[in-house]
């Protein structure tokens, strides 16, 4: 290649990186550099410190102009030593940083729905109180065999847990099988649960039922009080003497199978209207676990709805970041009747119908809730609130002092911060940047209650 084609494929490759390159002699000039400098931050053609020679090891040094700088000291064979500054703005290293960290952490949280093993602990998102008390209570129960009856609502995540403890068990490596007792008949159930044999009636081939196939394993029974008394009757024989006997046969099976069943009622209400067989129940909740209604830990709805932002941000290629105060404030006040099973639909729904837009707003979740459609004399859309926000700014003009306009705003601003942290002061202070005692300080300034 002739020295020509190499100086301009050399001024090319310098034009169209992305780090800017800078040449410096041993005067302290600049020699040589790339468009992309002036774009970074305009360095100068000379440097602070003329003396180079042994100062400039290869480093990466960060500092408030937002650059990240390599240092890259070149001797010649006279001893003279030019410097090569390779400068990046490091606002861009961050974006990339924290566009991988969001990757991962999407990654991460999307495996569960794609993984054929079981969920675990780690899966069980909630800093309330009763939940981590409850994930303490079910990974001691994982350490035996004893049997387990789940107790909570639909949706409130009772498979969750029963797959998490199987996963700390030690039998984490045999089959974890699930089984929803009220989407078969009493006649199919029986065969499902236990197995059929050849001759046990028309058409009958040897299949071996749930219990066999969970063999050294755990076998979960969906909704208990769905299934019949008779039999529940069975299952009882089974739990107390480790045997099964299929359809159609005249022998007993050995099986050595952990059972977690889960109940939507209460127990005693089940026992009391004939669901539950009083005795079943004793011998199931050999360890009890109740799980809480989503309303019952307001305090993870804001974790869980990010949680599922991000799960299906990942999914569907989208880029929603947050939602409004306004849908905050629904999602605080709504029943949840369908708890986090419903709030996971939700954001999936949402999402399924969203534009190109960060943000989910009022009108995004109105198709979804019902409840949110009817408005209350005092309910207001966010538009009308944005009014108001409007009017509410002439409110402070027509105070007499500064002094007092600031009161007013200030008083304002700290209501409305503790109405969005349900008056958490902590949690308040800490969103208004200050210390708790001075927030305490203002909300008696003020009469806040």
């Amino acid at each position: 290649m002739d020295k020509n084609k190499k100086e301009r494929l050399f001024n090319i490759i310098m034009e169209n990186i992305n780090e800017s390159i800078q040449v410096i002699d041993e005067n302290g000039k600049t020699i040589l550099n790339n468009q992309e400098i002036s774009e970074i931050g305009g360095m100068n053609n000379k440097v602070k410190d003329k003396n180079l020679s042994g100062k400039f090891p290869s480093l990466v040094e960060e500092d408030n102009t937002n650059k990240m700088e390599y240092n890259v000291p070149i001797k010649f064979n006279d001893g003279i030593v030019w410097i090569l500054k390779i400068s990046r703005d490091i606002n861009d290293v961050k974006i990339l940083y924290k566009k991988i960290n969001k990757l991962e952490l999407q990654k991460k949280i999307c495996e569960n729905d794609f993984k054929k093993g079981c969920y675990t602990f780690t899966d069980i998102i909630g800093e309330n109180r009763k939940i981590k008390k409850l994930k303490k209570q079910a990974l001691k129960a994982a350490r035996t065999d004893s049997s387990i009856l789940i107790v909570g609502d639909t949706g409130t995540g009772k498979e969750l847990f029963a797959q998490s403890i199987h996963s700390a068990s030690i039998r984490k490596d045999k089959p974890f099988i699930a089984q929803n007792c009220a989407a078969l008949p009493e006649n199919l159930l029986e065969g499902i649960l236990f197995g059929t044999r050849k001759g046990g009636f028309t058409g009958a081939i040897d299949r071996e039922g749930l219990f066999e196939q969970a063999n050294k394993g755990t076998l979960l029974l969906d909704e208990i009080n769905s299934m019949s008394l008779n039999i529940q009757a069975k299952l009882l024989r089974v739990l107390e003497e480790g045997l099964i006997r299929p359809i159609g046969s005249k022998e007993y099976v050995s099986v050595n199978v952990r059972i977690i069943a889960t109940i939507n009622t209460p127990p005693a209400e089940a026992i009391k209207n004939k669901k539950l067989r009083s005795d079943l129940y004793y011998r199931l909740a050999v360890v009890l676990l109740y799980l809480p209604l989503l309303c019952e830990r307001k305090d993870d709805i804001m974790l869980l709805t990010k949680n599922f932002i991000e799960r299906y941000n990942y999914k569907f290629n989208l880029n929603v970041c947050k939602i409004s105060d306004k849908v905050k404030d629904i999602f605080y006040n709504y029943s949840w009747p369908g708890n986090i099973r419903q709030l996971k639909h939700l954001i999936e729904g949402i999402m399924n119908l969203i534009d190109n837009e960060k943000v989910i707003k009022r009108q995004h979740i109105e198709p979804f809730l019902i409840d949110v459609n009817k408005k209350g004399k005092d309910e207001k859309s966010e538009s009308e609130e944005e009014l108001d926000e409007s009017n509410n700014s002439q409110k402070y003009k027509k105070t007499s002092t500064l002094p007092e306009k600031l009161s007013d705003i200030e008083k304002d601003i700290i209501i409305e911060t503790l109405e969005e942290v349900r008056n958490n002061v902590t949690e308040a202070a800490k969103r208004l940047g200050i210390k708790r005692q001075s927030l305490q300080y203002r909300m008696d300034k003020y009469n806040i209650e």
